[in-house]
């Protein structure tokens, strides 16, 4: 299914506002394909979603989590610092124009926040959600090494003396994490890649 199928679909289950479904999309689709976004795109959300379709069965609110992979990242500006906030907010905002509980946007709204900082969540969906967004760090080292190159391109309005510095520091927060991936699926599947990966890059840069 096309990643805006997904969408339509899970709008479908809370509105049947048609106008209200093409705009939203909409307003996806044109944030996550910006010229600056050479990551956090279109692309990134559907492999979210394909990595959590392995573990759907685990988890227990699979369209709170879905309505957070849309918006997660649908304000992101690599000179900004409170992407997460301003994303969580938007989806607050044009959530509550359909019939969803306000309890489920509430926890939309706090996994979004949750990307931040990327720390063990006491709810599980969380966690496979946090997961899901870090899956890329776990890849063979020729899509990890591409992954790496995109990232540079989003933050290409800083040169190396700056990027550089900041590059490090947040490979080092990952490397301190106890455990990169909060869950034992993900854990499994790609911890010690991903730790590889990372002391790779740290010794290249």
């Amino acid at each position: 299914m096309k990643i805006s199928d997904i969408y339509k679909e899970l709008f479908s289950k809370y509105s049947d506002n048609e106008i209200l479904k093409k705009d939203y999309w909409k307003e996806i689709e044109q944030s996550y394909s910006q010229k600056s976004r050479k990551y956090h795109n279109l692309i990134h959300l559907e492999n979210m979603i394909l990595e959590l379709e392995e573990v759907k069965d685990k988890i227990l609110d699979y369209d709170s989590i879905l309505f957070s992979i849309f918006y997660h990242d649908i304000i992101y500006k690599a000179t900004s610092k409170d992407n997460e906030e301003k994303s969580a907010e938007k989806a607050k905002i044009r959530l509550e124009k359909l019939n969803i509980p306000q309890e489920k946007i509430a926890r939309i709204h706090n996994q979004i926040l949750a990307t931040k900082s990327h720390k063990k969540n006491e709810d599980s969906d969380t966690n496979f959600l946090l997961d899901a967004d870090l899956a890329i760090l776990g890849q063979d080292w020729k899509i990890y090494e591409n992954y790496t190159q995109q990232i540079r391109k989003e933050y290409s309005i800083y040169p190396d003396f700056m990027y550089k510095p900041g590059r490090k520091k947040v490979l080092i927060h990952f490397l301190e994490f106890e455990e990169i991936f909060k869950t034992d699926y993900f854990k499994g599947k790609y911890e010690e890649k991903a730790r590889e990966n990372i002391q790779r890059e740290l010794e290249i840069i």
